[in-house]
């Protein structure tokens, strides 16, 4: 199944008969600017500490750092929140990861 702006849960070799992610409308904003200035982690920069990769929340915009940073902050937030999904902000990413339903998410999958 596709979601709104051509999201679709990734293939899975691991699970030949797939598993669906219910949140997939949740990244039709997803693609909104960030805030002036540079992304942070707000978490890791007050604590001083540096993070591997960023995540954005698809649904309030929180960024935090990715699980083999040190704060595992965007995960937190999950925990915390409830939000389930987060795209990634690498540049060198386009994938976003469901942490409810436990899949990666591609476009145009």
């Amino acid at each position: 199944m596709t979601g709104e702006g051509g999201w679709a849960v990734a293939p899975d070799g691991g699970r030949p008969h797939g598993s669906p992610c219910t949140h997939l409308d949740l990244l039709a904003g997803s693609d909104a600017p960030l805030p002036a200035g540079p992304a942070v982690c707000s978490a890791c920069e007050a604590r001083g500490w540096t993070w591997v990769r960023l995540r954005r929340c698809a649904t309030c915009g929180h960024v935090g750092c990715c699980d083999s940073s040190r704060g595992r902050h965007a995960y937190d937030h999950h925990v915390l929140s409830g939000h389930p999904v987060v795209r990634s902000l690498a540049s060198d990413e386009d994938w976003a990861w469901c942490f409810t339903d436990e899949v990666f998410l591609v476009r145009g999958a």
